[in-house]
């Protein structure tokens, strides 16, 4: 008799719980707040999407909304641990930010099966809206692709066709090399090399030994985060600029460049999907987490941004948190904000946002703090991402 009373002691707390749970709106920000990718989106993609609920109203279907926030260590396990308890006892209805494309794949699988919205905001892999698409799945910044075919493009034209290719030893790495190498194949140029190296790597000096000794004129690094900072500041110790090669970074954000210092950025050229001088909307929105967080939203934490409030407009307008009819009015309303003006969202989920194709500045450009980039020019979207026509995505009706 205690076992059963016990069990129905149990039964009744977990219920409490998730009817406390049901009295809000939640929102969970998922990312690296720790290691590696701490500063790609991290604590400040918490901050953005408190702006997101701020200037939404701070309720939605008579709910307050509410923020959880997890850091998953970079470790898949991890991550689908914390996405199951969130959905199932905390009552989270959306997950956004994963940064890190192992475990942005582990969550989506959790998330398919519950038919929870997730907003892809840091990870990069095109398996998230195309192999491993799902109705509630939304790529909200860049991808392998974008990345690739942006980046190295323009060095590719500037006669930049011998390349060697550092890459991060996990799904976003392995991606983004490939789609390198195809951008290289179909313009005339010729990859002479691969390596990958471990996430987190403090010493990338036998990678950048035998990039150097491949004499490839472009050492392209496929990693992101500090591995992006190491490796590019150990180039520069080992000699390879000074040597004739060039480098090239496929993921930079903000805080990547002000961690470096513009005196060994300058002259790297990347591609972004947001610069908060890009314009006055962008600059007016960087300026108030500037006033919050001290630092300048990079294009990670305005992903997240744009993508929480239109996540709230769709529940408004769908008149429920249920992921379906959430995510069905996600596709059918217009993105309007600094970060995506008048953009569509795509039936695999991929948002239609033009990009920046940007240079790291000089010291002796730069006027101001944070004064990082100059905008080479503005990106379509059409021409950057890849057509509705290549998709994989078993939802994309053929």
């Amino acid at each position: 008799m205690k076992r059963v009373a016990c069990l129905v002691a149990a039964a009744l707390l977990a219920t409490a719980a998730m009817a406390r749970a049901q009295d809000a709106v939640k929102i969970g920000i998922l990312n690296d707040q720790s290691g590696n990718y701490a500063e790609f989106g991290g604590l400040g993609s918490v901050e953005a999407a408190k702006l997101a609920i701020e200037d939404f109203g701070g309720s939605v279907l008579g709910k307050p909304i509410e923020i959880v926030s997890g850091d998953h260590q970079n470790k898949p396990d991890v991550a689908a641990g914390l996405a199951r308890r969130w959905y199932d006892v905390d009552g989270v209805t959306a997950i956004a930010d994963l940064t890190n494309s192992a475990v942005a794949l582990a969550v989506a699988g959790i998330a398919k099966e519950k038919q929870k919205v997730t907003l892809y905001n840091g990870p990069a892999t095109t398996r998230l809206f195309n192999e491993d698409c799902s109705a509630t799945g939304f790529m909200w910044t860049f991808d392998t692709a974008t990345s690739a075919k942006g980046t190295a493009l323009s060095i590719l034209r500037e006669g930049g066709d011998s390349w060697y290719v550092i890459a991060a030893d996990y799904a976003f790495g392995h991606q983004l090399t490939a789609d390198i190498e195809a951008i290289v194949a179909a313009n005339k140029g010729k990859t002479l090399g691969t390596v990958r190296a471990p996430l987190s790597t403090p010493d990338f000096s036998s990678f950048l030994l035998q990039a150097q000794a491949s004499k490839a004129k472009i050492v392209a690094f496929a990693n992101a985060g500090t591995d992006t900072i190491n490796s590019i500041k150990q180039a520069g110790e080992f000699g390879l600029v000074d040597s004739g090669q060039k480098l090239a970074a496929m993921v930079v954000v903000l805080s990547d460049v002000h961690g470096l210092g513009l005196d060994k950025a300058k002259g790297l050229i990347t591609t972004t999907a947001y610069y908060h001088d890009a314009d006055k909307p962008s600059r007016a929105w960087a300026d108030r987490y500037m006033a919050k967080t001290r630092k300048m939203p990079g294009m990670i934490q305005a992903s997240v941004y744009s993508s929480v409030l239109h996540y709230l407009k769709a529940v408004k307008a769908a008149g429920t948190a249920a992921g379906p009819a959430v995510a069905a009015k996600m596709k059918e309303l217009p993105v309007d904000d600094f970060y995506a003006p008048g953009a569509k969202v795509r039936e695999d989920g991929r948002l239609l946002n033009d990009m920046l194709l940007v240079e790291a500045k000089a010291p002796s450009e730069s006027k101001a703090a944070w004064d990082y980039f100059k905008v080479v020019r503005k990106i379509p979207a059409a021409e950057i991402i890849a057509p509705l026509s290549e998709s994989k995505c078993p939802l994309v009706k053929k």
